[in-house]
């Protein structure tokens, strides 16, 4: 009797440990308590940060950042390099992002949604009151504001209207009630890209699909809507424009006559399309045109890799090459005074943290310096290049990061970590708490770009689509075999890791290479496209259509339903970690829920966790701290052992 009553105290205590550990807004099915020694030895590397520049002050040399300091990300100000980071807002929710009126810098517009739902609004913040005014609906998905050359207006695009198509709007925000509708369009890939130098005309982006999309060019007064990239035979992917300062031209990326994207001048009045700069066997990205007109600055992806250039505007010549350390450039803008072009930078010994280049003199001024959680970032381990040929000849290419072999000698387990989109791409930047694989468990993390990933030419984009969908399952295949012939990897102990569409791989690679693999861990996954398409937001539903299939045809249907891996839970062996949030309006978490239950219907093991205030991945650091100790307690008793 006692012996019974002994047990019976273990296990409601093992239960309030348990139940301790979860924040309540989490809910944890099959996960174990989380031992200290574990929680212990994960906590400094839950303590990294990051910083985002988002928008240059007009008349001074300062800018605002986002970072976090507390649980979510929110505006702070930074008033010159390495200055202390004022925090502005102080909200539940991440803030998006901010932009400064463009005159004078009394407000700040900036963006939020709620819960990880993606219905972004646009708010304003007082700088000198810290007031906050909401300028949308506090409904819609409001998206991509844009500031007009006299600084009065923002144009933006919205769902207001129907919840799936992404009509144009205007406001004042001084004004909130200024706000109105000035175009209806039909589709929900449509943004507004620039105004035109006397702010009478609108250049508007329409994606079809990540290698179709257009220009518009929107007269305000009539309400005339012209299309100035007519198609020229195939897909032609157009995106990022800018006016020229006279307005006679705008500056575009587009893969037009070329295999990657290249930045090109596009004559309004003849229509004749100009590239600049050199050619080169990489994806223009990003680019800034300089306040006076006179300078480009571009990015250009080689090889997962940022390379910053700066052009002359008029002739197309390259100025310089800034000299950059090894990683991945965002965000960048021109300040005003045509001199400083601020950037983040991410690389694999460097946290993401703004930088600003001196166009004069080639220096280079780190503006922000986040922490890691004190530890050494020199100790943080670069990443190898893999190039393997597939299973068809297919050249696919992996980046390796290999723990140090003198504290983890012999061959060491891998953790596959594969990305979503499914035209993203796995890039070399800094590894956050993913270091805490390699410096404490010793894991090779390996992150493959499989076929249909960015980066490497159109062709390559196009190639897992429609019913060549498990083209790029094969792939992992491949990096597989080349994990069995690499001495310094332990074949026997891989896992699969990954998020959205990347989670969908995960669960394919499970069904196709299961018995290769010890176990899977997948985040907000797709476990069935028909029900995928069916309970996305309406939104999205004809851009996914385009790189999936169309359900409404029924040989596509039933091609999506038979590699769908919800349909496939039985050969599924392996254990499976599913994570979701309860508001994710691009992978609905019925997703997650049907095929957590197929796992358990057929005997297989599977945990899972749902976080009630969070969408497509996880924001707020308890979740994500939650998440990830539960993640390496998942690795340590399926992959380790």
């Amino acid at each position: 009797m006692k012996s019974c009553a002994f047990a019976f105290a273990l296990t409601v205590l093992a239960l309030g440990t348990t139940l301790a550990q979860v924040p309540e807004n989490l809910v944890v099915q099959g996960v174990p308590p989380i031992p200290p020694e574990l929680k212990s030895a994960v906590g400094r590397y839950l303590e990294f940060r990051a910083a985002g520049f988002n928008d240059w002050h007009p008349t001074k040399r300062e800018m605002i950042i986002t970072t976090r300091f507390a649980d979510v990300t929110q505006l702070h100000q930074v008033i010159m390099p390495g200055g202390a980071r004022r925090q502005l807002t102080f909200l539940p929710e991440p803030v998006a992002g901010g932009t400064f009126d463009p005159k004078q810098g009394a407000f700040i517009v900036f963006s939020q949604d709620r819960g990880g739902g993606e219905f972004f609004q646009l708010h304003r913040y007082d700088l000198a009151d810290g007031r906050i005014t909401l300028l949308t609906d506090g409904k819609s998905r409001n998206m991509a504001p844009r500031w007009s050359n006299s600084g009065d207006w923002l144009a933006y695009s919205s769902t207001r209207r129907t919840g799936s198509d992404t009509d144009i709007y205007v406001v004042n925000p001084r004004h909130p009630n200024s706000d109105r509708l000035i175009l209806e369009v039909k589709g929900g890939g449509w943004g507004v890209l620039d105004w035109s130098p006397n702010d009478e005309q609108l250049l508007l982006g329409e994606s079809i699909s990540i290698n179709e999309s257009r220009i518009h060019l929107l007269n305000r007064a009539s309400g005339v809507v012209q299309l100035l990239t007519p198609p020229s035979g195939g897909k032609i992917s157009w995106t990022g424009a800018l006016f020229a300062k006279d307005g006679k031209s705008i500056f575009a990326v587009t893969d037009r006559d070329s295999e990657f994207q290249r930045l090109s001048r596009l004559d309004l009045a003849t229509q004749k399309l100009t590239p600049l700069g050199t050619e080169a066997r990489a994806d223009m990205e990003a680019f800034d045109l300089s306040a006076d007109g006179r300078k480009l600055a571009i990015v250009g992806n080689q090889e997962g890799v940022s390379v910053l250039r700066l052009l002359d505007a008029r002739s197309g010549k390259e100025l310089s090459t800034p000299k950059l350390p090894l990683g991945v450039i965002g965000a960048i803008k021109w300040h005003g005074n045509n001199c400083d072009l601020a950037f983040t930078l991410s690389s694999a010994r460097s946290p993401n943290d703004v930088y600003v280049l001196d166009a004069k003199t080639g220096r280079v001024e780190r503006w922000t310096e986040s922490e890691t959680g004190g530890l050494d970032p020199a100790s943080f381990v670069e990443p190898e290049l893999i190039r393997v040929k597939s299973y068809d000849g297919l050249p696919v290419s992996a980046f390796l990061y290999r723990p140090d072999f003198r504290k983890f000698p012999g061959p060491r387990p891998v953790l596959i970590n594969i990305h979503g989109g499914p035209e993203g791409q796995s890039r070399p930047i800094f590894q956050a708490r993913n270091n805490y694989y390699l410096n404490e468990l010793g894991l090779a993390v390996l992150y493959p770009n499989v076929r249909g990933s960015m980066g490497y030419g159109k062709t390559f984009l196009t190639l897992d689509n429609g019913f060549k969908r498990e083209d790029s399952v094969k792939d992992i295949g491949t990096f597989l075999d080349w994990v069995e012939r690499d001495a310094g990897l332990d074949a026997k102990r891989v896992a699969v890791i990954g998020g959205s569409y990347g989670g969908y791989m995960v669960l394919a690679s499970l069904v196709h290479h299961g018995r290769r693999l010890r176990c899977g861990m997948e985040a907000v996954g797709i476990s069935n496209f028909l029900t995928f398409l069916k309970n996305t937001q309406d939104y999205r539903r004809d851009l996914r259509r385009v790189e999936y299939g169309d359900e409404r045809d029924p040989a596509m249907a039933e091609f999506l339903g038979k590699i769908s891996p919800a349909n496939h839970a039985d050969e599924i062996q392996r254990p499976l970690f599913v994570i979701q949030g309860l508001n994710d309006p691009r992978v609905p978490a019925t997703e997650s829920e049907q095929m957590t239950k197929a796992i358990r219907e057929h005997g297989g093991t599977a945990w899972y966790l749902v976080a009630k205030d969070e969408g497509h991945g996880f924001q707020k650091k308890h979740n994500v701290d939650f998440m990830f100790r539960s993640t390496a307690l998942f690795l340590q008793e399926h992959l380790m052992n």
